[in-house]
């Protein structure tokens, strides 16, 4: 596995979002020296929380080929129902928070059967719900329009929740170790299998630079207020959606059907299946995080899950790497993607720039990310691996 013969034939891997972040950061540190503290960094871990875990589900209809322009109304109809539920009915926060992940799934079970068994586009299915979603959320929120959540509450502790140092530091010492041994379980099967796998060097290289990377994100949150229960959540749905994708026959299957839908049925796969759980895991996650929308801002409103709520989230993975043309890409891209995203708007604020010089910039990096996947892709077929 020779890194540089990858980079030539167009297998990018997450490097260019990595430089483009770091680049993105020493620009705005340059601007503004508040931009990499520690409090504006916390500050931007709770920003990304929620459009990550949205981003997240995302991934999941990209990889499909497909997309879904449903996310941030299902978001905002998730936080409104959150709502009525706990202000207006009475009900306990958890028993809430369950019922509107159930019904986040049911609303992708329901466009997933409409575009795998009735042949619609998910295009028009997604679009249609945005709309629909949108009009239930705003009724539901009739006649006040928002519904405030109490500050000390279940739901609101979600995004407003820090880790002490000591534990912090215990759950870096055990992610790295988990990295670790999977990352060297890894290699050692496929050697045994006789397979190509990364040198001793390169798996060293690679637990030592996560270590130094988690190590110094914690450091710095603990010099705050310590590492936000958000992130540990957002971070815990990548990994758990990671492992999906690349360790069990599920993952293996969405790929499949992203790759070549009729060679993924010959081989036996149910595409109909596969293409409505997958919808229907985009809704759910989508509906967390309307939660996580609703805790961070202790309300839920007509402006919860906004349009570009979707688009941001959709531009996410495309800056992370997941290809348009579905087969390809991971939740730890989509991840980065949204981190870039949420420094583009951090630095804009702390700069006191208008937003509509941020939805540009956001259009500039998203456009750079597809010419990006285009030539990748490009890249890939002349070296006979598209």
């Amino acid at each position: 596995m020779n890194p540089l013969k990858n980079l030539r034939s167009g297998e990018l891997g997450a490097w260019p979002v990595i430089i483009g972040l770091f680049v993105i950061w020493a620009v705005f540190q340059l601007l503004n020296d508040r931009f990499l503290t520690a409090q504006n960094l916390s500050n931007l871990a709770l920003q990304v929380a929620a459009l990550g875990t949205i981003s997240i589900g995302i991934v999941l209809v990209l990889l499909l080929g497909e997309i879904d322009l449903s996310v941030g109304s299902v978001a905002g109809l998730g936080a409104a129902t959150l709502a009525v539920l706990t202000i207006r009915h009475g009900w306990g926060d958890i028993a809430a928070i369950i019922a509107v992940l159930v019904l986040g799934a049911l609303i992708g079970v329901l466009q997933g059967t409409i575009f795998a068994k009735l042949g619609v586009p998910a295009f028009v299915v997604t679009l249609a719900g945005s709309i629909g979603w949108l009009g239930l959320q705003l009724f539901l929120l009739r006649p006040e329009g928002t519904i405030n959540l109490p500050y000390d509450g279940t739901i609101a502790k979600i995004t407003h929740t820090n880790l002490s140092p000591a534990a912090g530091w215990i759950i870096a010492i055990l992610a790295i170790v988990i990295y670790a041994a999977a990352v060297f379980f890894n290699r050692s099967r496929r050697l045994a299998a006789g397979l190509p796998a990364i040198s001793l060097t390169q798996a060293l290289i690679r637990v030592v630079g996560l270590a130094i990377l988690i190590g110094a994100a914690v450091a710095v949150l603990n010099s705050w207020q310590g590492v936000p229960l958000a992130l540990i959540i957002l971070v815990g749905i990548t990994a758990l959606v990671d492992f999906v994708l690349k360790r069990t026959r599920y993952g293996r299957s969405i790929f499949a059907v992203g790759g070549n839908a009729e060679a993924a049925r010959r081989a036996g796969i149910n595409i109909t299946a596969i293409r409505i759980s997958v919808f229907a895991l985009a809704s759910l996650l989508a509906a967390f995080g309307g939660i996580m929308l609703a805790s961070r801002g202790y309300s839920a409103g007509q402006s919860t899950g906004a349009n570009d709520t979707t688009l941001i989230a959709i531009a996410a993975a495309v800056i992370g790497g997941v290809s348009l043309f579905g087969g390809r890409g991971s939740t730890y891209g989509a991840l980065l993607g949204t981190v870039v995203l949420g420094s583009i708007t951090s630095g804009m604020f702390l700069l006191q720039l208008d937003s509509s010089i941020r939805l540009m910039i956001t259009a500039a990096v998203l456009l750079a990310a597809v010419i990006l996947d285009a030539l990748s892709r490009r890249g890939r077929k002349a070296h006979g691996r598209a």
